[in-house]
């Protein structure tokens, strides 16, 4: 294996040994140091150079499914676990069974990293499967509770959700349709939790029968995690976004009374982003709920712009990579600016790779007087990727959450293939980090040498 990713390593294209170094707000933050990947084994190194040398090519990542494809009816399914198990997957998942997570997670935590847990389940229109696999995703994300909250290798602990592994994609199509017409009351939805059989206007008696039971099945989610794991759920396409902010708010009106234990994400490449914050700033202070955000710049752009061009709808995506970042730093602001008043009602964590508005953050953080580990604010990356920021982040005593699937070969690499098409650009960027990478690998060669 590690023949391969070492002539990988040197067909990829050369880059200068070291960065130019930028004006930084904050010399703390400053994410050139490739210092920071000494606490990585020699193997570690070369598995990652040889995968982001890998997610360098546009034309592998846009292919990576039908490479997986391929690759499965050459090899076999056992053929392929082979083949991914040493590499891809163990670069971004951390295993398949409690103790493999457990070792995982113990090494994050000795380097100042925390866990947020990933269930690589969810559905897209035309694969919903029925109220049966509906439980047992509700099954396995109450297992992704218990394992996040018995271990002792995570403070304040995390993981995600997404709704679409427990409630219909189309019923939340639907949901959407009929918000836009008439809004539901939060009350009823939370009334609906509680076990009450409400007859929601719009929808048929098969799809009440549905929303009960996937709001029942949210219920019991949160119930379980109260107190112990703190819940974030996923954004996902805009035509169903607006019922799962539905579903998300109902939980945080019933179970954000104290404490943001559910939180709902924020995709900042839309262009209603900032109003969505606000709304939702709004609609916390009206219902007397705290309010979590994660705040993410997106990863379905492609998807959204042909799904608005199909239909003769406005790109709901901003035209400019630049617009999209003042978009997120304007949010990041208004959090941040929420937070230096009242710490204990709002929450947010800085979900980016992008390094300049993870300096922003720094200095605003510094400059509103938050306390930097205090719980408010967090950041979070992608497990295997944009290590030289987390540990530069933890190490100068910031909150920082990794992103963490975790599952079988066979059950996650659907997941990570999805993920990689979706975050094609964030993949593409990582030059730098791969350079980094590099300078550490050619530093312990002259040193040995």
């Amino acid at each position: 294996m590690f023949h391969s990713l070492f002539l990988l390593l040197f067909w990829c294209p050369f880059m200068s040994p070291t960065s130019k170094q930028s004006n930084h707000p904050s010399a703390a933050l400053s994410f050139d140091d490739p210092s920071a990947f000494r606490v990585k084994s020699f193997s570690e190194l070369l598995r990652a150079l040889g995968v982001f040398c890998f997610c360098s090519f546009p034309m592998l990542v846009n292919n990576c499914g039908k490479l997986m494809s391929i690759s499965r009816t050459l090899l076999g399914r056992r053929g392929l676990s082979l083949l991914l198990r040493p590499t891809v997957y163990a670069q971004f998942v951390a295993g398949e069974s409690e103790s493999e997570i457990a070792q995982a997670m113990r090494k994050m935590s000795s380097l100042g990293l925390r866990a947020m847990l990933a269930v690589p389940i969810e559905e897209d229109l035309g694969e919903s499967t029925g109220e049966q696999r509906y439980d047992n995703n509700m099954r396995t994300m109450l297992e992704c509770v218990r394992i996040s909250h018995s271990n002792t290798w995570s403070k304040d602990p995390m993981m995600q959700l997404k709704l679409t592994a427990l409630l219909s994609p189309e019923l939340c199509v639907k949901l959407t349709t009929l918000i836009a017409k008439q809004p539901y009351d939060l009350t009823m939805v939370v009334r609906a939790m509680d076990g009450e059989a409400i007859c929601f206007p719009g929808l048929d008696e098969h799809e009440r029968a549905h929303f009960l039971c996937a709001l029942r099945r949210l219920n019991t989610i949160a119930e379980a995690s109260v107190n112990k794991v703190r819940v974030l759920v996923d954004a996902e396409y805009t035509y169903m976004n607006p019922a799962l902010s539905l579903v998300t708010m109902a939980m945080m009106k019933k179970f954000n009374r104290d404490d943001a234990w559910i939180w709902n994400t924020y995709q900042c490449y839309l262009k209603e982003s900032k109003s969505l914050v606000l709304e939702a700033l709004r609609l916390s202070q009206d219902e007397g709920f705290c309010l979590g955000v994660k705040l993410v710049r997106g990863a379905y752009m492609d998807k959204e712009r042909t799904l608005a061009e199909k239909e003769g709808r406005p790109d709901p995506v901003h035209t400019s990579w630049e617009d999209t970042n003042e978009s997120y730093n304007a949010c990041l602001n208004i959090m941040l600016d929420a937070i230096s008043q009242t710490p204990e009602r709002y929450r947010i964590i800085v979900a980016s790779h992008n390094e300049e508005s993870i300096r922003l953050a720094g200095t605003r953080i510094a400059e509103l007087g938050i306390d930097k580990d205090g719980g408010a604010v967090c950041f979070g990356q992608l497990l295997g990727m944009c290590d030289h920021v987390s540990l530069t982040l933890a190490k100068e005593g910031y909150a920082i959450y990794k992103s963490v699937p975790y599952g079988s070969v066979e059950d996650t690499v659907p997941y990570l293939v999805r993920r990689a098409q979706e975050n094609r650009t964030v993949l593409q960027g990582i030059r730098k980090e791969r350079d980094l990478l590099k300078q550490e690998f050619y530093r312990r060669l002259w040193r040995s040498s």
